[in-house]
């Protein structure tokens, strides 16, 4: 998985990266600017519109020219905005990359500049290393940009935002944020969602050195790393091995939660689900889901399952005794959504009854009655691995970028899902996900790990057509297609 480097990190890896390799610095940027083109030029952007491209005085600025340059050989028409005061003023790669191509283009100062058509914004004013509070100039100026009405794309950083902690002041408003090798913590924080826009994170060939001692506790899981995850089977396997769950949720008028966990663990390949529910209502799965089995009154045997997943659609009003009997009873992880985590925070002394590597679910509410409050994302995020680690249990902090925190300390920060996951029951169908990994005999973390991210990707393949209009049962049909991208059989 890929780290998340501080943007101080980020410059000494650059740094150690130059001298291992033996390469420029201005080469490293030219590396940078070629893999953003050829990003731009993927997206199959109209060639008539007008590219205005904002340059600041730093390595930031230095990119923005070298793609401009680069993008002027594609054929686009460029307009520069020079935001710094004097050539002087600018970095030297900055000054390489204003040499090449100065003498080809106009070049318009930002104060007499007026935007005249849609067109496309390239942001290359401020980058990772800004610290401090921004001048006045500096404030007026990511003004300036703001007032753009066309696609904003920001490279690196949206201009004005530091890159792995709270900023006090605004940003450029980016549509896009492209951002190189290492996603900055930032760009992953809800708390500056209006600034990032989508985030896209370029590989330009810097690895950690071996010989780096930089550490990072922060990793960002993608595409690529699930393969690794994942357990085989063998063409001799069947139901047994592939794991027998139990769902313990639902209660008058809440049956959709139990259905939405139970159907998604069937799609994502549980052998057996067996849901324990109020007799009144076991009709409901029944009829809905004919693969599913139902049991009510007493609690059944917990050893005849291999893994059970509790909360969702529940209630709290009568619950607490049967709760506390089931962490009283089970010896192996739990899977905690919902109102079973609204019953350990009105108990919190349960929280220590809690098997060790259990996997708790909540959303930002839920986490806030659970863990306390906060006053930003970042300050949640270290609540969130405190409180993994003291007790230790892995805690999928659940939204964009959902953040999954580990008994150990690390953070894995998820990539894929979309906005239009924001609907009711996506939460029980990542539920019943967990469930369902756990019961093929996952160690709990990787069960965590691959449910989060096939959650987030059957989400964005269902947005492909539906768009605003997603539900959440929409999410469970497209499960099975997240097998075929990830070619796992």
């Amino acid at each position: 998985m890929q780290e998340i480097y501080s943007g101080n990190q980020v410059k000494i890896l650059d740094a150690e990266y130059l001298q291992r390799t033996n390469i420029s610095s201005h080469l490293l940027m030219e590396r940078a600017a070629q893999s953003f083109v050829d990003w731009f030029l993927e997206q199959k952007y109209e060639r008539t519109l007008i590219l205005y491209v904002a340059i600041g005085s730093g390595n930031n600025g230095g990119d923005g020219l070298a793609i401009a340059r680069l993008l002027r050989k594609k054929g686009y028409e460029l307009k520069l905005i020079r935001l710094f005061e004097s050539v002087t003023d600018l970095s030297i790669d900055a000054k390489i990359n204003f040499d090449l191509i100065s003498n080809e283009v106009e070049i318009y100062d930002w104060k007499n500049f007026l935007f005249q058509s849609k067109g496309i914004l390239i942001d290359a004013f401020l980058g990772v290393g800004l610290k401090g509070d921004l001048r006045e100039s500096a404030i007026e100026k990511i003004d300036f940009l703001n007032r753009f009405e066309g696609e904003i794309i920001s490279i690196d950083m949206p201009s004005g935002l530091f890159s792995d902690e709270q900023s006090s002041f605004g940003a450029v408003r980016a549509s896009i944020t492209v951002t190189f090798q290492f996603p900055k913590l930032a760009l992953l924080v809800p708390d500056y969602a209006e600034f990032c826009g989508k985030l896209v994170v370029l590989d330009i060939g810097i690895n950690k050195a071996a010989n780096s001692k930089l550490t990072s506790d922060k990793y960002f899981l993608q595409e690529n790393d699930l393969m690794g995850l994942h357990k085989k089977f063998n063409r001799f396997s069947y139901k047994g091995d592939f794991g027998k769950c139990l769902v313990i949720g639902g209660s008058p008028g809440k049956m959709g939660a139990l259905y939405l966990a139970c159907k998604s663990a069937l799609r994502t390949g549980a052998g057996l689900v067996t849901c324990f529910l109020e007799e009144s209502e076991r009709s409901i799965i029944q009829e809905s889901i004919p693969e599913a089995m139902c049991t009510w009154g007493s609690l059944p045997e917990f050893d005849q399952f291999d893994a059970i997943a509790i909360g969702p659609g529940w209630g709290t009003d009568t619950r607490m005794p049967i709760f506390e009997s089931v962490l009283k009873s089970s010896k192996n992880p739990l899977v905690l959504d919902a109102d079973a985590l609204n019953l350990l925070a009105q108990k919190p002394s349960l929280i220590k009854s809690l098997p060790k590597n259990s996997i708790l679910t909540p959303h930002l509410g839920e986490f806030k009655r659970l863990v306390g409050d906060s006053t930003n994302h970042f300050e949640r995020i270290k609540l969130a691995q405190d409180f993994a680690v003291n007790n230790e249990v892995i805690l999928v902090l659940k939204g964009a970028n959902t953040v999954i925190s580990l008994p150990d300390g690390r953070q894995i920060f998820n990539s894929s899902g979309t906005y239009y996951m924001a609907t009711a029951g996506a939460g029980d169908v990542l539920t019943g996900m967990i469930v369902a990994f756990l019961g093929m005999g996952y160690l709990p973390e990787k069960a965590a790990l691959c449910a989060v991210y096939q959650h987030g990707l059957a989400g964005e393949i269902a947005s492909k057509t539906k768009r605003r209009g997603l539900i959440a049962s929409d999410i469970i049909d497209k499960i099975p297609e997240t097998y075929l991208r990830l070619n796992i059989s």
